[in-house]
């Protein structure tokens, strides 16, 4: 749930907590949905480690009146046939490969938005009611439930927002199958010989965005967006604290009639500690592109998601569809 959706904010490096006024608005602000004139739909998928692991979103919204909305999304990290070889030797202590069997492990995210315009002119809020489901073949699953709220304001052009990630903290309680479990436990001698702990807890996170739109002559615009991703502990970010870490985020997009959108961010800044003991501060930028026409926008994003097999970067594509199109 902390990856992020749709690559064109991908490409600038997750700064879309202001500025989001359309479906992905599930994701990184319910408050834009407000924005909203049109059902919508919002699909993308990305690989993990040289395509072991699958990434896959799929979000719809829709106005439910001139102040109102809602929307709903899915969310799935996923690793498929993995090879089951607890069975694999006998009773007679013989290899049998028939007994080899495939199970994956994913991680679900149902995420249920309702956003409203509020009587301040430019102000606006919404709140997610996050369902998490956690599976590890037979051997473990887990339900988990979470809140997001976010805000956001607008006004002379300038974009505020603030989303409150897991307000009331997140838990997800794990089920683990211990007939199973004990198959393992001992197969490596010193390890796996206690159960693992059955809750996971997802602290609250704090993100606060500002964006302004700049025109140019008509036919350009630049979108600039910053934003500040707060952790209630101590982690690398480049500032931290007992209280809080903070990482900075920033994010341009150069639009050309609405029609064709070129993007960079940098984010990610982190206190890195080198072999020699030194440390540095290394950072993530991301660049993108996208396409949209006649209600169809089609986006792409080179941003390091994870797969590590040839470079450091992976390509993220997207694609989001105003309903409304297949209406007139």
């Amino acid at each position: 749930m902390n990856i992020g959706v749709d690559a064109g904010a991908l490409g600038m490096s997750n700064t879309a907590v202001a500025s989001t006024k359309d479906v992905n608005s599930v994701y990184w602000n319910p408050a834009g949905l407000t924005h909203l004139k049109d059902h919508e739909l919002g699909l993308m998928h990305a690989s993990y480690f040289a395509n072991i692991a699958q990434y896959d979103y799929i979000g719809y919204a829709s106005p439910i009146d001139e102040e109102s909305a809602w929307g709903i999304s899915m969310i799935r990290f996923g690793v498929d046939d993995i090879l089951n070889t607890t069975d694999l030797i006998d009773n007679q202590g013989n290899l049998d490969y028939n007994r080899i069997s495939l199970f994956s492990t994913a991680d679900y995210g149902f995420t249920f938005s309702y956003a409203r315009k509020l009587p301040v002119q430019g102000l606006q809020y919404g709140v997610n009611a996050k369902v998490i489901r956690r599976i590890i073949g037979d051997f473990a699953n887990s339900w988990g439930f979470g809140f997001d709220i976010g805000i956001q304001f607008e006004k002379n052009n300038w974009q505020f927002g603030l989303l409150l990630r897991d307000i009331t903290t997140t838990y997800n309680p794990w089920n683990i199958d211990e007939e199973k479990y004990q198959k393992i436990a001992d197969a490596v001698p010193g390890q796996n010989q206690e159960l693992p702990e059955t809750t996971e807890i997802t602290l609250p996170k704090a993100q606060l965005g500002i964006a302004k739109k700049f025109l140019i002559q008509y036919d350009y615009s630049i979108l600039a967006a910053t934003n500040l991703n707060m952790r209630f502990t101590q982690t690398n970010d480049i500032i931290n604290s007992e209280l809080v870490s903070i990482d900075p985020a920033l994010g341009l997009e150069f639009g050309y009639t609405d029609l064709v959108f070129l993007r960079a961010g940098v984010g990610n800044f982190q206190n890195v500690t080198q072999f020699d003991n030194s440390e540095k501060i290394g950072f993530q930028p991301n660049i993108g592109v996208g396409f949209k026409y006649k209600g169809i926008q089609v986006d792409y994003a080179l941003t390091d998601l994870g797969n590590q097999s040839a470079a450091l970067y992976s390509n993220i594509f997207s694609l989001k569809v105003d309903l409304g199109i297949f209406r007139k």
